[in-house]
């Protein structure tokens, strides 16, 4: 892996992974302990609208998929907070009108040529320079937000009823919740793609839980993990010629499954054991 790292396009890619697990960490966790995984996941596929705006305007790639990606973030906050019962249809049907409308908007950009298969499965290794100070910024901006809301965060998080008697203004910290879930998304796209991009924001938060006696060190331990599955899937693609993104991924599916039967003996040990 040492050689690798004389070609820049390869520190790059480390670094993009590095700043990726930022975001997996610390909004992975939210993610997971909100249980709002197919919410992000309509964010997450909605964003496509975001990339087909992109390329039609002749925008930059981030610019364009951060702001569809925001403002489809704000709408199913407004959804889940007014519509409950029918969030997760109306989740859908957002889910398929951005994915639509970025195929549509791609199809109708004069001179296409860029591989969709880059953005369904990601593509790391190309992430620019200027795109990896862009992930910088938005790093900036979570932790300090989730650093000056900690216990606001903390609070929604597990007894929302409580935070309301505690004072917190639950609906707006909500639509800030979506909003970095929105900024988490499009970093992760360029790293593993819309199909997986779920995957790498709940896989390393669900490991962590399970060894996590607090909020914070689950945050810490996921972004580890994060950091772990994304150089492991790169030494191993870059050495078998794979794909980065969905070899980053099946690195962290097998971990997932070796926790799973690590849980699962030690659950049945006791069992066993009184026997």
């Amino acid at each position: 892996m040492l050689e690798a790292l004389q070609f820049e396009f390869m520190r790059n890619a480390l670094l993009a992974g590095l700043l990726t697990s930022v975001a997996c960490g610390v909004i992975g966790t939210f993610v997971v302990v909100n249980r709002i995984v197919f919410l992000s996941g309509g964010i997450a596929h909605a964003a496509y609208g975001g990339i087909g705006l992109a390329f039609f305007f002749g925008l930059p790639f981030v610019v364009g998929t951060m702001g569809f990606a925001l403002l489809v973030a704000m709408v199913m906050a407004v959804v889940t907070l007014k519509a409950r019962h029918r969030s997760d249809t109306i989740i859908g049907v957002l889910w398929a009108i951005g994915m639509a409308l970025g195929v549509i908007l791609l199809d109708l950009t004069p001179g296409y040529n860029v591989d969709l298969m880059s953005f369904l499965f990601g593509s790391i290794l190309t992430v620019p320079t200027s795109d990896l100070w862009l992930m910088l910024v938005m790093n900036i901006l979570i932790l300090l937000t989730v650093g000056y809301f900690y216990n606001d965060f903390l609070a929604l998080s597990y007894d929302e009823d409580f935070a309301k008697v505690r004072g917190v203004r639950v609906e707006v910290l909500y639509f800030l919740l979506l909003a970095m879930v929105a900024l988490s998304v499009v970093m992760i796209i360029r790293i593993v793609g819309l199909i997986l991009v779920i995957a790498l924001l709940t896989i390393p938060p669900y490991i962590a839980e399970k060894y996590s006696g607090s909020l914070r060190a689950m945050m810490f331990l996921s972004f580890l993990l994060s950091c772990f599955f994304t150089m492991v899937g790169l030494w191993i693609s870059y050495f078998f010629n794979l794909t980065s993104g969905a070899t980053i991924i099946m690195v962290a599916g097998v971990c997932f499954f070796i926790s799973l039967f690590l849980e699962l003996l030690r659950t049945r040990r006791p069992f066993s054991s009184g026997n």
